[in-house]
């Protein structure tokens, strides 16, 4: 799994940014990460869900359980 989130990673964001500075890149795949991986990227492993419904999923079952 982390060799494909890597490998969106570079096609997505860094093989399409040029970052005037380490820090600066640093801030983009953070925001990469926080905004378009978690909550809109759909993935196939996790039945097509963007990794936040399916963590929102677990913290239901645990509140129900």
């Amino acid at each position: 799994m982390a060799e494909s989130f890597f490998a969106a990673l570079k096609n997505e964001l860094v093989h399409r940014t040029v970052d005037p500075t380490r820090e600066h890149a640093r801030r983009d795949i953070a925001r990469y990460v926080k905004v378009r991986y978690n909550t809109q990227r759909l993935h196939s492993g996790l039945d097509y869900k963007t990794p936040l419904e399916v963590h929102n999923e677990y913290l239901n079952r645990q509140q129900t359980a």
